[in-house]
């Protein structure tokens, strides 16, 4: 499942109605906000979280919250009455300090609650136990981290995640934003340290294969060009890359990997039938660096017309044309194109 977060630091309006519209339309199915708002007094923070989650309601998202003992006597909340914390109308929250194990069981028998999985323990895992809390609506979800160098190791983590299953805990993590990011730093909101300033996609991804069941958006804002390459993978398994040249024969067109994947590029397997673009040598001879798109040209005899991608850095060929460059925040997702995988190319629209 992919999340994305709604903060309460602001007055809500009609823009951010229209991102969870897009969001959910989007493939989106879950909002993280914190009632934890330092500027903002309990009244203020109550009726904003009743419009995000009236609109929730509407556009059927669901929505949790993190919160702590503090913050909920902040709200004039009982941090053990199971009845005051659901009128809040959240789908399910992630508990912070102050939260017993007989508190988070007797919550686990009434709505979906996120524990804290970095720093949560056997002892917590035995007490939870002892105490009949439903494992069905337990998850454990790690921090993101504002502060640059603070995020997670990516082996460490995963390591945690394999360990939560066995005890059939789902697991969360975070990606950062490439939109609006969230202050006061500004720094991305991620989990691990590597993928602050990673593609967005690429990011999922990788977290997908650290044993992660569910994935956030930290930030407040994807860029409309994240969202829709993340839409492409998760409604089509599509690949999105964008190119520094204007191509529109490779723009206009469907393209696939072959259903064997080489080692080192992507072999577009209808780019020999449709021969679309020139096959003549080029004049000059270019290096192929990871992320190039190339052509084979007539001097590769049968494999005239075959349009690759570069995998990692190659020579120059005088068979070879180099059509194009992947840009830089695509070149992870070169990993993930695997047997068959749909390839859209798109021009981009940010300098590097």
């Amino acid at each position: 499942m992919l999340g994305f977060s709604v903060y309460l630091g602001h007055e809500l309006t009609s823009e951010d109605y229209n991102y969870l519209l897009m969001m959910r339309n989007s493939g989106f199915a879950c909002v993280f906000t914190q009632l934890d708002v330092p500027e903002a007094d309990s009244e203020t923070i109550l009726n904003r979280l009743g419009d995000l989650t009236s609109w929730c309601q509407k556009l059927d998202l669901k929505i949790i919250a993190d919160v702590s003992e503090t913050i909920l006597q902040n709200l004039d909340i009982n941090v053990n009455s199971v009845q005051q914390i659901k009128s809040l109308n959240l789908t399910g929250i992630r508990v912070d300090d102050g939260f017993s194990s007989e508190m988070i069981a007797k919550l686990s028998k009434e709505m979906p609650v996120v524990l804290n999985a970095s720093t949560i323990t056997q002892d917590d895992i035995d007490n939870l136990k002892y105490s009949n809390a439903n494992f069905e609506k337990l998850t454990a979800g790690h921090n993101f981290y504002p502060r640059p160098e603070t995020g997670l190791e990516a082996h460490w983590m995963h390591e945690k995640n394999k360990w939560l299953h066995k005890y059939n805990l789902k697991t969360a993590a975070f990606i950062a934003g490439n939109g609006k990011l969230r202050g006061p730093i500004f720094a991305g909101l991620p989990t691990l340290e590597k993928q602050r300033y990673e593609n967005p996609l690429a990011a999922i991804l990788e977290l997908k294969r650290y044993d992660c069941d569910y994935i956030f958006v930290g930030d407040p804002q994807l860029t409309r060009d994240a969202i829709e390459t993340i839409t492409n993978y998760e409604k089509e398994n599509a690949i999105t890359l964008h190119l520094d040249t204007e191509i529109p024969e490779l723009f206009e067109n469907e393209w696939h990997n072959r259903p064997d994947v080489a080692r080192d590029v992507v072999r577009l397997r209808e780019s020999r039938e449709k021969r679309i673009l020139p096959t003549e040598p080029q004049d000059n001879i270019y290096a192929r660096p990871n992320g190039s798109v190339t052509i084979d040209n007539n001097l590769y005899q049968r494999y005239e017309g075959e349009i690759e991608i570069t995998k990692r850095d190659l020579p120059c060929d005088q068979k070879v044309n180099v059509l194009g460059q992947v840009k830089n925040y695509d070149l992870a997702l070169l990993d993930y194109i695997g047997s068959d995988t749909r390839v859209i190319f798109r021009k981009s629209n940010k300098q590097e």
